[in-house]
């Protein structure tokens, strides 16, 4: 069974214009992100999917394989399913281009979530939450489980609520039902094109989630857990967190 990952990057984020290019180290964050995954095994490529011509240039100037898409792709994902629509591939990884801390393991964690449960379409991965600040940080998704290790919601605000009223830190191990989201999907590649051709949803708009989509539309999302949730780049905040990992060798300490 091949795998590809995907590297959705487009320079017109919302949150923070420009992103795929922001330096990290002397590096485009889009390349930190291709460098420190490019070397896996099991892999068959990574790629890295974008729109923007600027960010294709870069790209290949470092190496890497960049894939054209268009500038009408509502999502990641889509963007990804698009790349991935001519690719030989039993499945296809979106690993966001904002993630310049991500680890090979998070990757391989990601598939083996979705070829460990039988009929997995769709996989993604949690990891702890730490700190209240965590808990409420809008650009912090959270997710909750079932029993089966399958998504029941994703939300930027805390979930669960508590009955007293007062959000509380709660446990978030490996068989607990809260986690932080790790912005990691792993799909079967004919899924992923049936995701892309979905129309998008009243919570995924609301939310500004994606993955809310297949939830909407009845699909399961199976949910790994890794020990640690990298830190994301989602504001000049987090920038500066990543730049001064880097500055220390490029390693994230236990959270």
């Amino acid at each position: 069974m091949t795998a590809t990952v995907i590297i959705p990057a487009r320079m017109s984020s919302t949150r923070l214009p420009g992103k795929p290019l922001l330096d990290i180290a002397g590096r485009p964050m889009v390349i930190r992100v291709w460098e420190r995954l490019r070397r896996m095994r099991g892999i068959q490529a990574v790629v890295i999917a974008t729109p923007d011509d600027e960010v294709a240039r870069v790209a290949r100037a470092f190496g890497a394989d960049a894939v054209m898409t268009s500038a009408d792709c509502r999502t990641g994902t889509d963007r990804v399913a698009e790349a991935a629509r001519k690719m030989r591939s039993d499945v296809v990884v979106n690993v966001q281009g904002d993630e310049p801390l991500i680890e090979p393991a998070h990757v391989l964690a990601a598939i083996k979530a979705l070829r460990s449960a039988r009929g997995a379409r769709m996989a993604t991965l949690k990891g702890p939450l730490t700190t209240l600040d965590e808990l409420n940080d809008h650009n912090v998704v959270k997710v909750v489980t079932d029993g089966r290790g399958r998504a029941l919601y994703f939300s930027r605000s805390p979930i669960p609520s508590v009955s007293s009223g007062r959000y509380v830190m709660l446990p978030t191990g490996p068989k607990d039902p809260v986690g932080r989201h790790v912005g990691i999907y792993a799909f079967r590649k004919r899924f992923l094109l049936e995701f892309a051709a979905l129309p998008r949803t009243p919570l995924e708009r609301a939310e500004s989630l994606e993955q809310l989509r297949a939830l909407e539309h009845g699909h399961k999302i199976h949910v790994g857990h890794v020990g640690r949730a990298p830190t994301n780049v989602d504001s000049p905040e987090d920038l500066e967190k990543v730049r001064a990992v880097y500055r220390s060798g490029g390693t994230e300490g236990g959270r």
